[in-house]
């Protein structure tokens, strides 16, 4: 009878320890921890004249900690002879490659759908940029464009037939083009605005214009018609995506060095702050899943011009990491496959 009274509270015992175990967490790279209910609000809060307020109380996307992210994000680093170069890193801040080497400056990357090449403009004289694309398997680039203007930010079509860009002039000011994935066809659809980024079904096209004074988003139709504003912010700079669903969309807004990214619907419902206060976030891209977004922030170099670094969030707030640290400034991230 003693021995079984012995194996019975044993038993007990070890039952009790294992419903106090904590799981262990998966270790990441520069994983910051922050406490999204911690974060103290922003003072670089949108306008509520017609649409709702960003609050920390409302409606996000979420997943499981278990989704890592995937693919690789590309970017402008400040590094090398130019200043600005294209560079790449895997989403786990692993795999660094400096692309261009040439001693021009470069700017505005962005990934082919596929992820088999890269699209970013260089400077070959005085208000001229043209668009090149590389293979990243071979290092090979090729001019797309020729004399247009100061072209940036060109972006490949979901289906990856035709290019989106801006084009800025010492007359005209920012302006949209499309083209043909080759160079061909170049057109203006736009005469007022810049940081084009396509839906996620290639029909439309989200940018950002001050055409109707203060600096907001709209969405127009791949011809230019059916311009619609989209957002409702007070201090708006442009840098832009669009969820892969279709769902949200993300962006930056604050005065200088209290910039924040926010998400929101297209319609500009459910919107909040996504980054913690003080990091100066800026130029927001989605991961090709949806569940993370990638940007430029100071949370750990904060006031210092060079102190840009390279940083992931889940859509849903939560676990900040830093990808990038250097001695130099990495931005404009555009995440591909």
């Amino acid at each position: 009878m003693k021995k079984y009274f012995f194996l019975f509270l044993v038993l007990i015992l070890t039952l009790a320890c294992n419903l106090g175990a904590t799981p262990d967490l998966p270790l990441t790279i520069a994983t910051l921890q922050v406490e999204a209910s911690a974060a103290p609000a922003s003072s670089a809060s949108p306008s509520t004249a017609s649409h709702a307020t960003p609050s920390a109380a409302a409606p996000s996307p979420t997943f499981p900690s278990s989704n890592e992210p995937t693919g690789k994000i590309i970017f402008t680093c400040q590094v090398g002879n130019a200043g600005n170069h294209i560079c790449i890193i895997n989403s786990n801040g692993t795999g660094f490659r400096q692309l261009t080497y040439d001693a021009v400056k470069h700017w505005y990357p962005s990934l082919s759908p596929d992820g088999a090449s890269a699209l970013y403009s260089a400077y070959v004289r005085d208000y001229v940029y043209e668009i090149y694309e590389m293979n990243l398997a071979t290092g090979a680039a090729r001019q797309l464009t020729d004399s247009l203007g100061v072209l940036k930010a060109p972006e490949v079509s979901p289906d990856g037939a035709r290019i989106v860009f801006g084009l800025g002039t010492r007359d005209d000011g920012e302006q949209i083009w499309v083209m043909e994935r080759d160079g061909a066809s170049p057109k203006k659809i736009n005469n007022r605005g810049w940081d084009p980024s396509w839906s996620p079904d290639g029909t439309q096209v989200l940018f950002a214009s001050d055409s109707s004074g203060s600096i907001q988003l709209y969405v127009m139709n791949t011809d230019g018609s059916g311009v619609q504003r989209v957002t409702d912010f007070d201090a708006l700079r442009g840098r832009s995506d669009w969820s892969p669903d279709g769902e949200w969309m993300v962006t930056y807004n604050g005065p200088a060095w209290k910039r924040e990214i926010f998400i929101f619907r297209p319609d500009f419902t459910d919107a909040r702050q996504l980054t913690p206060a003080a990091g100066n976030s800026q130029g927001p891209s989605f991961s090709p899943d949806g569940k993370w977004v990638a940007f430029t922030a100071y949370f750990d170099h904060y006031g210092d011009d060079l102190g840009c670094e390279i940083y992931i969030i889940r859509v849903d707030g939560s676990d900040l990491r830093r990808l990038t640290d250097n001695a130099y400034c990495d931005y404009q991230p555009r995440w591909g496959p």
